[in-house]
Order: structure tokens, then C-alpha cells, then sequence
């Protein structure tokens, strides 16, 4: 008969039969948030299992309670981020019914400090953080700090490489730089042209994938058809309309501009002052009012768009598939475009 004492179960042990860290064993058995309930229901699995716990009814009750989402988006003057930052209230009650809160917060624009430290901030209370990315080392680090602590994150319209950040919701960028210069040269025809692009900034991967696809449209399909440079407008009024006219002045026969980010308000201004709206292309991103105005009066060509509500509820399907311990994009479409014309404005 062996009658060695039967061996202590520590922290360490039910971390390893959880299959998770032993700092998330620790966040879950002293009931701190920050971890996903599907992660909380195997932690305290595994914990029973081994006799470390006996009374698994406390943390059950917390597994249960409704996920807490925050979404971090850039404030500004871009509509549509505007725009789908007061979805999120709108939309509560069917965040409640997939049994989640949600709130939104706004922090300054392309920032990559402020934005890792909301980041890292919005994981201390919630169970998953969404939020458009900035490419930076600050940002990547934010995001796998909050993939080991337990917390999933996932990229809003602009994604971010090389992290653990668990699904992105948006479009294929670089196809839709390609789209745009597609549209612009069916507009101007097959003649010798410049054309221009003004960016949100280029930190964010979905405006520099944009302007490779748009580049290389042209360069593929349409060389007659010159680009005569890139500005970034960071996504505000003003500054878009200082860079427009700027472009307007250095090159009076401009065709077209394609804004890659926001602010469409700025460009329009520029183009109608040099009596150009009519005369020259102008191609943008997200219908909102403001975009909506100006295809109406013709200043806009046309707006590639996402249906913002639809992005919502594609990442409270992703929360909740992590949850559940489903793969994360279950039951979730690719993000599709859509091309509004004044002619099919819904």
C-alpha cells in the first residue's frame, strides 16, 4: 500500500488541465473580470475536477453574467465612424438579447499610444474589445497583452497583422482600392488624365491596402491615366480642404480625387471653390449624410460603403461564438461593399 500523502493540487496544476495560464487561474478563482466566460467555465472544470474547488456555484453565476463589449473608435470629423459609434446605443437591446452590454468610446485620432492604452484600459472590465487598428508595435502588444490575460479583441474596418486579435470585421481593402480606381476610369475614359488620392493616414492598414490596390488598377489597366501623388488628411475637414486645394492649384486639370478615409466635406469645398465639382471625379468611403448631400448634388460621383449595423451584430456574433467555444467568424459573412450612386440611393 503507498502511504506517501497525496499531492497538493496548486494554481499551476488546474492551469495546465484548463489548458490556459496560471494568471488566468488566478483572475477567474478570485472572480476578477477580463475573462471570457467560456474560459471561466474551464477553468473551474478543470479546478473540480482535481479537487481544487468543491462549490463551483460562484463562478458559474459568473460565467453566466452578460458579456461586457467596448468599442474603441477614432474621434473626429469622419461621419461614419461617428455614425457607427452611436449605433452601438442604438443598437442595445439586441446586444441584451445575445445576453451582452455594450459602450462605446471615442479617443483621438491616430494616436498609437492613446489607442494601446484604451486598449489595455478597456480589458480591465471588459470581456471583449473591439476597435479599429493602428499598425503599431504599441498597438500589437496591447492586443496580446489582452489575448493572454483572457480578453478577445477583434479589428473594426481596419485590421492589424501579426497579433492575436481573434477575427477582423470588414472589407478586403486592397479590393477595394481596386474597385475605386476601377470606377474612376469607367468615368473618365480611356484618355490621359491625373488623378489624385487623399488618406485618412496611412497607419491604418485599410488606407494604405486601399491605395496599393488603386495603384496598381491604374498601372495594370489604365497608364494613360497618371497619379500625381498621395496626401493625408487625417480625416479632417479643414486639413482635406487645405490638401485638395493645394492639389487643385498645382494641377488645375486634375480629373479625379479618390478620399481613402473621411472628411468628405473638406474636398467638396475645394472642388467647389476652383469650379470643379462638376468636372472633376470624386470617389469616397461611407454613406452618411454629409456624403449623401453631395451625391445628390452631383459634387460626388460615387461611395463605396458597409452597412454599419451589420458590422455590430458580426462582432457580437463573433464575442458571442468565443464564448460559446465556437470558431470565431461561425455564421459570419465576408463583409460585402457596396457601390452608391445618386441613382440607387437607398
Amino acid at each position: 500500500m503507498d502511504s506517501s500523502p497525496p499531492q497538493r493540487i496548486r494554481v499551476p496544476d488546474v492551469a495546465r488541465e484548463a489548458g490556459v495560464s496560471t494568471a488566468t487561474v488566478d483572475r477567474v478563482l478570485n472572480g476578477r473580470p477580463g475573462v471570457r466566460p467560456v474560459t471561466v467555465e474551464r477553468v473551474v472544470r478543470a479546478a473540480a475536477a482535481l479537487g481544487y474547488i468543491l462549490d463551483t456555484s460562484p463562478f458559474v453565476a459568473q460565467a453566466r453574467r452578460p458579456m461586457r463589449l467596448v468599442f474603441l473608435l477614432p474621434e473626429g470629423s469622419n461621419r461614419f465612424l461617428t455614425l457607427l459609434g452611436h449605433l452601438v446605443g442604438e443598437t442595445r437591446a439586441r446586444f441584451e438579447a445575445l445576453g451582452m452590454t455594450a459602450r462605446v468610446e471615442f479617443i483621438r485620432s491616430f494616436n498609437p499610444e492613446l489607442l494601446a492604452k484604451a486598449l489595455r484600459e478597456a480589458g480591465r472590465e471588459a470581456d471583449g474589445v473591439a476597435f479599429m487598428a493602428l499598425e503599431h508595435p504599441a498597438v500589437r502588444e496591447a492586443v496580446n497583452a489582452l489575448a493572454e490575460a483572457g480578453t478577445p479583441t477583434v479589428t473594426l474596418i481596419s485590421d492589424i497583422a501579426n497579433t492575436r486579435r481573434a477575427a477582423y470585421v470588414g472589407l478586403e481593402n486592397r479590393a477595394i482600392g481596386r474597385t475605386a480606381g476601377y470606377l474612376m476610369a469607367r468615368f473618365i475614359g480611356r484618355r490621359p488624365a491625373k488623378v489624385a488620392m487623399i488618406a485618412g493616414s496611412l497607419s491604418y492598414r485599410a488606407h494604405e491596402e486601399r491605395e496599393m490596390g488603386f495603384l496598381h488598377l491604374f498601372a495594370e489597366l489604365f497608364p494613360m491615366i497618371e497619379v500625381v501623388g498621395l496626401r493625408e488628411g487625417q480625416d479632417d475637414e479643414a486639413k482635406n480642404y487645405r490638401q485638395s486645394k493645394t492639389l487643385l492649384g498645382r494641377h488645375p486639370d486634375l480629373a479625379g480625387i479618390y478620399n481613402i478615409g473621411g472628411a468628405a466635406l473638406g474636398i467638396a469645398r475645394a472642388l467647389r471653390e476652383a469650379r470643379r465639382e462638376m468636372e472633376t471625379v470624386f470617389i469616397g468611403h461611407g454613406l452618411t449624410p454629409d456624403t449623401r448631400t453631395l451625391l445628390i448634388e452631383g459634387t460626388m460621383d460615387a461611395v463605396i460603403t458597409q452597412n454599419p449595423r451589420t458590422s455590430l451584430m458580426d462582432c457580437a456574433t463573433i464575442f458571442d461564438n468565443l464564448r460559446a467555444g465556437r470558431e470565431a467568424t461561425c455564421g459570419v459573412a465576408r463583409t460585402s461593399g457596396e457601390i452608391i450612386l445618386r441613382e440607387n440611393l437607398p
